[in-house]
């Protein structure tokens, strides 16, 4: 579920990655928030199923202040556990950020692929 537990585990996963990113755009990046952008329906469960992902935002940057969307990617491990109403936080891959995470810096957009 998209609750706020899992936008803070996101928040500091998000900084990890940033300390790490070998991106020059992104250099010096932080994440102080990650939020729910859209209507109570584009989160639906149906609406995920349907769909495999959501947009959510966060706030990132060199003062964790600049306004990013992010697109949340569904993996099939997160769609089973979304559709039954578990926590998606096991989701979020714990290793190789490359294969999971993207920043456009010049469109101001992040893209996650959770498991």
């Amino acid at each position: 579920m998209l609750d706020q537990l899992f936008c803070e585990i996101l928040e500091y996963k998000l900084c990890e990655v940033f300390e790490n990113l070998d991106n020059e755009n992104a250099k010096g990046f932080w994440c102080d928030g990650v939020s729910l952008s859209e209507a109570g329906e584009y989160y639906s469960k149906k609406f995920v199923n349907d769909n495999r992902q959501v947009k959510m935002q966060a706030l990132v940057g060199k003062d964790g202040q600049t306004v990013y969307a992010l697109n949340l990617k569904f993996g099939s491990k997160a769609l089973s556990r979304y559709a039954r109403d578990l926590s998606i936080v096991e989701c979020i891959p714990q290793a190789n950020y490359e294969s999971w995470f993207k920043i456009d810096t010049s469109k101001k957009e992040i893209e996650v692929q959770l498991d």
